[in-house]
């Protein structure tokens, strides 16, 4: 049996969603939460979310088969449900956040004050994914 410690984790590199709708999902995202896309094609649009963060949507059902590329194959995935994650935003900029939201139409869905003084705003994405703007403390490294 092993033993020791894993080996550490560099953080959360990657996380994926996936929509019934490629070109509104990228709507949403360019236009609503100033995303620029580093790679897009009709299978995938890759963000980068902050550094060495990468949010990828997904044609849903592209992605139930292996991806053949040149350096290897990439296993079948899928997701489904309304998924939920959360951006990190700075306290002084929630306010603005919930502006530029509500100038866009988009509602908010829930505010929620945290114990340690962390707030978060919630709202959907149009494929019904719950998007959390949270600002610091919300969680111990965090």
């Amino acid at each position: 049996m092993p033993s020791g410690k894993a080996p550490p984790l560099g953080g959360v590199l990657e996380t994926s969603l996936y929509v019934d709708d490629l070109p509104r999902a990228r709507a949403f995202y360019e236009d609503v939460l100033g995303l620029q896309p580093m790679v897009v094609d009709a299978r995938i649009a890759a963000y980068p979310a902050a550094p060495g963060s990468v949010l990828l949507l997904f044609q849903r059902g592209t992605t139930e088969k292996p991806a053949e590329l040149p350096g290897g194959i990439i296993p079948p995935h899928d997701g489904s449900g309304h998924l939920h994650y959360a951006f990190a935003v700075a306290s002084d900029d929630l306010q603005a956040w919930e502006a530029h939201l509500a100038a866009r139409g988009i509602t908010i869905e829930s505010r929620v004050d945290w114990p340690h003084g962390s707030r978060s705003l919630y709202f959907r994405d149009p494929d019904g994914n719950l998007v959390e703007l949270a600002t610091p403390g919300l969680w111990k490294n965090y």
